[in-house]
């Protein structure tokens, strides 16, 4: 009897990016350059690695709905404009990967035909069978929710192994590095102990779910290069949350 070789199953992965990764420290918009880098760097990663990659992307460079209001735009329509933002960089993202050789496609959770795929499920499993990256934009498509909880609402739709957040630090500290010098990098933390202690490299809702949902996070810096490479081949870097 002649056996039929399996090729091993391919882990899903969700990579969640802030907006402010493809702009320039201090500077608003979209950096030509700074998109391009992270576009060869995810291209290369995911040719690198034996994954099935989707993204989800904020849109903090352009407007971040609770901070760019000003007390003139309810939060509300602050809120979806954001979610136009992320749309705007999702849709960058996606030409400039494109661009690095990886076949791409976006979808929303708002409907824009002209230009994106509304999200279904069964249509975004059908992608990654495909080869291609998906990039989830819109946030969940109602406001009040961040686009960490697009993340995990997302990564929990189509059953990713686990959700890579970068960050613009190396992982998840007991304290603000940035404000603290002598901040200690976490290594390992479950979820229960992530919300008990108020850890803020995620908001809380986005965490339930991951916890719900058994769903594994690992954090790390965005900013050294070859970390998406690791973090896709499942190199243990940054912080893991389980």
């Amino acid at each position: 009897m002649k056996l039929v070789s399996q090729e091993p199953q391919k882990k899903r992965i969700l990579l969640k990016l802030s907006g402010e990764a493809l702009s320039t420290e201090g500077h608003r918009g979209i950096d030509p350059q700074s998109l391009k880098e992270i576009a060869v760097e995810i291209a290369e990663a995911y040719n690198k690695s034996n994954c099935q990659l989707t993204i989800v992307i904020g849109g903090g460079n352009i407007w971040r709905g609770v901070r760019d209001g000003g007390g003139v735009i309810d939060r509300v329509n602050s809120d979806n404009m954001g979610m136009l933002a992320t749309v705007i960089n999702a849709i960058a993202l996606q030409s400039a990967i494109e661009d690095a050789g990886v076949p791409t496609r976006v979808q929303t959770s708002i409907n824009i035909y002209q230009l994106t795929e509304p999200f279904v499920r069964r249509k975004a499993v059908r992608h990654l069978q495909k080869g291609r990256v998906v990039i989830f934009a819109g946030g969940t498509g109602n406001p009040f929710f961040t686009t960490d909880s697009a993340a995990a609402l997302r990564a929990s739709e189509i059953n990713a192994d686990i959700l890579l957040k970068a960050t613009q630090v190396d992982g998840v500290y007991d304290c603000d590095p940035k404000k603290n010098p002598n901040a200690k990098l976490i290594s390992r933390i479950t979820y229960a102990e992530a919300i008990e202690k108020r850890l803020k490299f995620m908001d809380t809702a986005a965490l339930a779910l991951c916890m719900e949902k058994q769903l594994p996070i690992q954090v790390f810096n965005l900013h050294k290069k070859g970390n998406i490479a690791k973090a896709l081949c499942g190199e243990e870097i940054g912080t893991l949350i389980y």
